[in-house]
């Protein structure tokens, strides 16, 4: 406790300005913005040829191959809808008998929804909770649409940290992770314990069309071409050969930078799966979550689509990445990603219950409902997976840092401000127990280094320990 304190002591004394700006979720989607995003400069359509230099006929032959395919998994998305998404017991987690079906599925479609993870009443009451922490510092409280609030400017309310320190929440967290795995095996990652990543949460209420976030996703927009670790994720894709991509495979992953701009949009913690904690009964139309579950096609749609003109069908050299505007999220629509046919491959979550979790693959293209037409709430608290990386652990450092001073995390408007240091019931770090202290980076039990794990694994959990624990 003394440590954290004569921390907490030198953080206020040094976060003297903010490293991001103020803001709240808009600063992260240019659509909602309204700003007009700026030509991009010359420098990258020499980006584009160096990226598929030596491959020009590959990559042309691999996109037609891809538009025909795509029509395929379009056609079965249309028959099958939201029945597509797979569905898994938490319990079923716990015992080891998940179906190599759903594993299967959850690895082709990249998202997923974890029944029961947290009992129906507990996760009621996280939600009780958060309303009761707004009101009591209603005056001091940022969300969006400010009118009418729905996302809100908050990191260290009682109801999240509580929820991703959850044991059940960590298991979940663990099961997804373990998806991922490393084509080298001296890669430094660790996908058996979670990181917890301080994200927002949502209470849309019934009627809301304003929170309406179209087609995107996170982690940055033209860094997966130009940053050249980043771009190595693709490599596959910019080489013609979509068909060998691995989504899962964290090589080059671990050590992109997905941050290249400062930008309110952009992510530098290195999150497998994004995720929710559903408070609430939401079903499709609901204001809830959509996704396109064809990751890798989507995917190599995403990282070919810049190099085609598509009225003509012939290669585009030019300095224009569709839709990608640097320290934003990657956005989406019907003129810019026509083939992807977002109308029909935008398919709903399924019923969602209090205590369910749902989560999807960092690549996947995501979406809220334009409208909520339900009768009741639609709410969340964003939790995704969060592998053990350098960078990671880096990010937890410094994470951790704003959590003791109760200012929002690095990536999120507002950072190093502070936040929500003196609101009303603000979270006591005692009460929680030493798994989710430690997935927080806190406390004082280290991470253990179990037989069989790479060599990669082991040196990543030994720098983890020193820096954190030590």
């Amino acid at each position: 406790m003394k440590q954290a304190q004569s921390l907490l002591s030198t953080l206020r004394r040094a976060a003297s300005t903010l490293t991001k700006e103020a803001g709240d979720i808009s600063s992260v989607f240019p659509s909602l913005s309204g700003k007009a995003p700026e030509p991009l400069p010359a420098r990258f359509a020499d980006l584009k040829r160096s990226l598929i230099a030596g491959h020009e006929d590959a990559v042309g032959e691999s996109w037609h191959r891809l538009l025909g395919s795509l029509k395929a998994e379009i056609e079965e998305i249309r028959l099958k809808g939201s029945t597509v998404i797979p569905e898994i017991e938490f319990q079923d987690i716990v015992n080891g008998k998940v179906a190599q079906s759903s594993l299967d599925a959850v690895r082709h479609r990249g998202t997923a929804v974890i029944r029961n993870v947290l009992p129906r009443q507990q996760a009621l009451d996280l939600k009780q909770q958060a309303r009761e922490y707004i009101a009591a510092n209603r005056d001091k409280v940022k969300a969006f649409p400010p009118d009418d609030p729905a996302v809100y400017e908050l990191y260290w309310t009682p109801s999240q940290v509580q929820a991703r320190a959850h044991p059940n929440m960590l298991k979940a967290q663990q099961f997804m992770a373990s998806f991922w795995h490393s084509s080298d095996p001296a890669s430094e990652i660790s996908t058996t314990y979670p990181l917890s990543y301080a994200d927002r949460f949502r209470i849309r209420r019934p009627g809301d069309a304003k929170f309406a976030l179209g087609p995107h996703t996170d982690g940055g927009s033209v860094e997966r071409w130009e940053d050249p670790e980043y771009s190595r994720v693709y490599q596959a894709i910019l080489r013609g050969q979509w068909e060998r991509y691995d989504p899962f495979d964290a090589r080059h992953r671990i050590t992109a930078n997905m941050d290249l701009y400062n930008g309110a949009g952009a992510c530098s913690m290195f999150r497998l799966f994004q995720g929710w904690l559903s408070m609430s009964s939401t079903g499709p139309g609901e204001g809830t979550l959509k996704v396109c579950p064809l990751l890798r096609h989507a995917t190599s749609y995403l990282m070919l689509r810049p190099f085609f003109d598509l009225a003509t069908g012939k290669p585009n050299m030019d300095a224009v990445f569709p839709n990608s505007v640097p320290g934003a999220c990657q956005e989406y629509n019907p003129l810019t990603h026509p083939d992807l046919d977002l109308e029909t491959t935008m398919v709903s979550m399924p019923q969602v219950e209090p205590g369910d979790y749902v989560a999807w693959h960092c690549d996947t293209i995501h979406a809220v409902d334009k409208e909520h037409r339900g009768t009741g709430d639609s709410s969340v608290l964003y939790i995704p997976a969060c592998a053990m990386t350098r960078s990671n652990l880096e990010f937890l450092t410094r994470q951790r840092s704003s959590a003791l001073r109760y200012s929002p995390g690095p990536d999120f408007p507002g950072a190093g401000g502070d936040g929500e240091l003196g609101f009303t019931n603000a979270v006591d770090w005692n009460t929680l127990d030493q798994g989710g202290k430690r997935a927080m980076g806190m406390g004082k039990v280290s991470w253990d280094i179990q037989p069989g794990m790479s060599s990669g694994e082991q040196r990543i959990i030994e720098e983890g320990n020193k820096a954190l624990f030590a």
